[in-house]
């Protein structure tokens, strides 16, 4: 049976050292302020405001929700980024997806200070993670990363599948496997005869949005597995892997939930620190 790759246990071990570098801010006289930008009604986006700004004061961090209606014009909108984009009590600016319908979310993107994008959302920072630059990096691929880190699982020399070539998830954990010396390869929907891929990886990443998508016969025996997914199906939230299935022939994977999830809003947190810390200087 697969070691469990436990996303509670590596964020409790990271907020230690958030904490501690929080603590190095303060000395500093410099107190993070996270803007949360919840327009519109959904839902979903909502309850994730909230628990992000309990998270935030969790830390000792202020995070204001700054909340607009469906009937926000984009240039309504686009000036609340602006202003908060300036505004030097921000540290951080979390805007929350989908937008309102007529409000273009690359354009709202494209007005958010990158030293400010928290979520890693903006051109600049996508632009300085290709470039192997500095920056604030998309949370769920950092996520990843931290359990491949806090476990010690090997990354250089080994060869890593993703599935999914999102700009959110696929894309951006490819290039930061690649930045550990990984040998990494992204498979999408065109993707030919995906298991026979798959069935080659070291280290295998589903951000498929498919629930139960890969099985055991498209995993190598003892593979590291993570499960970036999360679908409902039947009242329960289960990932892009059969979890059961696949835990019996691979080395290592992560549950859902419990798993990547558990880790994403401790790299919000890690990204405002690091908005911060930048800011501070």
């Amino acid at each position: 049976m697969a070691m469990i790759l436990d996303g509670k246990e590596t964020a409790a071990a990271l907020k230690e050292e958030l904490v501690l570098r929080l603590a190095k801010l303060r000395e500093k006289h410099y107190e993070p302020k996270l803007a949360i930008i919840l327009a519109g009604s959904s839902k979903p986006s909502a309850m994730y405001a909230s628990f992000m700004q309990k998270v935030a004061k969790g830390y000792g961090i202020d995070a204001e929700i700054f909340r607009a209606s469906d009937a926000v014009t984009e240039e309504e909108l686009g000036s609340l980024v602006t202003d908060l984009s300036a505004d030097q009590e921000i540290t951080g600016i979390l805007m929350m997806m989908p937008l309102p319908k007529g409000i273009r979310a690359e354009k709202m993107i494209a007005l958010m200070n990158p030293d400010k994008d928290v979520d890693g959302l903006t051109e600049t920072n996508a632009g300085r993670l290709t470039a192997g630059k500095a920056g604030l990096f998309a949370c769920t691929p950092r996520a990843v990363m931290a359990i491949l880190d806090h476990y010690k699982i090997p990354i250089d020399g080994k060869k890593a599948v993703i599935i999914g070539r999102s700009n959110v998830i696929g894309k951006p954990v490819s290039l930061m496997l690649l930045s550990k010396n990984a040998t990494v390869t992204i498979c999408h929907s065109h993707t030919k005869d995906i298991a026979s891929i798959t069935r080659e990886a070291d280290i295998l990443v589903a951000a498929v949005g498919h629930a139960n998508y890969v099985i055991a016969d498209m995993v190598k025996e003892g593979a590291t597995v993570i499960d970036v997914g999360i679908n409902r199906v039947d009242g329960k939230t289960v990932g892009d892997v059969d979890y059961e299935a696949v835990a019996a022939k691979a080395g290592a994977i992560t549950p859902v939930p419990g798993g990547v999830g558990s880790v994403t809003t401790t790299m919000v947190i890690e990204n405002i620190i690091a908005a911060g810390e930048k800011l501070a200087k």
